[in-house]
Order: C-alpha cells, then structure tokens, then sequence
C-alpha cells in the first residue's frame, strides 16, 4: 500500500496532461543579436525534417505541472490523459517537487488502445491498475531527448521501459512508441509527447485485449 501511495504522489507531479499545454507555447527563445552582417546574397540553408519536433524553451519553464495542467484541459489533445489522472486520483499533487521525465500519450494513442480497455480502466475498481499504468509513463529525473541514451530505464512502476536512439535522425522509441515531440519543460520536470500508451508488463489480459462477447 505504501508503494502504491508513493506512485500516486510522484505521478501527479507529472500529470502528464499538464505537461503537454507546453506543447502550445511556441513563444522562440531570445537570441542574441549576431556580431556580424548576413550578407543578402548569402544562400538559403538546406534543411531536412527532424522524426521529433523540438519545444522551444520558454516561458513555460517557470510553471510547475500544476499550474501547466490548467491550461493543458483547454488543449484538446490530451483530454483523455487528463481524464484518467484525475480517475487515478492524482491531480491533487501536482505541484510537489520533482524533477520527473514524462512520456505523454495524445488522445489518439488512448484510441488505439483495443475496445473496451479505457472504459476499463477509468472504473473505480480499476484504480490500482490505473495508477500502475500512468506511472509506467513517468522516470524520476528530467531526461532531456539529447541526455537520452538507449538501453532499459526503471520507472516509477518498478519496471524498466526499454529506450532506443536510431542514429540516424535521432528517432526515440520507448518501448515501441515513438517520441513525436520532445522536450516541453516545467520547473519540476520535462514531457516527451509519445504516439503509443505503454503497456507494464504482464498487465491483466482484461485490459489489453478485446472482450470477450457475452453469448446469448
């Protein structure tokens, strides 16, 4: 019971949904004025797309995960996210101290997941279930996508999720599920955006697969 208290109290530190209303903040971060003259003549840079949309640091750094889950309800993308932490019963602490390193799955991932699982696992005597998954999205310490490096990282679950680095383009995989958009930050932490809901392992069968139809 103490264990699972504790998971509660450290994953509502990173209510992930709050993490990801950074993901909205797009103000640049201030440079410095260059030394030199940019020539009008000068080419245009060749660029080529990155497999992981980069969050520029802001103002957003100031806030904890409390004060970002406000505004991460108005988001839309992360409703369900919001959703199954409050059911887990950990918004109310959202603003202890961390720092934790979060991988936020988008409301799309939680659609994908078979039928019947959500509904599952928002019932209330699903809870400790609940709480086991949200926490298997969370890794003590902030992590950022360069800091990232591959092999098994323990969560606060217990188990370790298994985290690789491509080396071309730098694609992150946890677990299978890709990080689409990196480091979005908060005083008491940093949310990588992932396509997929991960799994623990050896979660119940109830809520991984397809129901069974009632025979009639």
């Amino acid at each position: 019971m103490n264990a699972n208290k504790s998971i509660q109290k450290t994953l509502c530190n990173i209510s992930v949904g709050s993490l990801i209303a950074l993901s909205a903040c797009t103000q640049p971060v201030v440079t410095q004025t260059p030394t030199t003259t940019v020539s009008p003549a000068a080419p245009t840079p060749i660029t080529t797309n990155s497999p992981i949309t980069e969050t520029p640091t802001s103002t957003t750094a100031n806030r904890n995960l409390a004060e970002l889950a406000q505004s991460a309800a108005s988001q839309g993308q992360f409703q369900t996210l919001t959703k199954a932490v409050q059911a887990a019963g950990l918004n109310g602490q959202l603003t202890t101290s961390g720092p934790y390193t979060v991988f936020a799955p988008t409301d799309a991932a939680f659609a994908a997941l078979p039928t019947g699982t959500l509904d599952n696992l928002l019932k209330p005597e699903n809870k400790q279930q609940l709480v086991r998954l949200l926490a298997y999205h969370v890794i003590p310490g902030q992590i950022t996508s360069s800091q990232i490096t591959p092999g098994q990282v323990k969560t606060l679950e217990g188990t370790p999720v298994t985290i690789k680095v491509e080396d071309t383009g730098k694609a992150i995989t946890v677990n299978g599920a890709k990080v689409t958009q990196a480091d979005i930050p908060a005083n008491n932490g940093i949310v990588h955006i992932v396509d997929k809901v991960i799994l623990p392992p050896n979660f119940p069968a109830s809520f991984n697969t397809t129901p069974t139809p009632t025979p009639r």
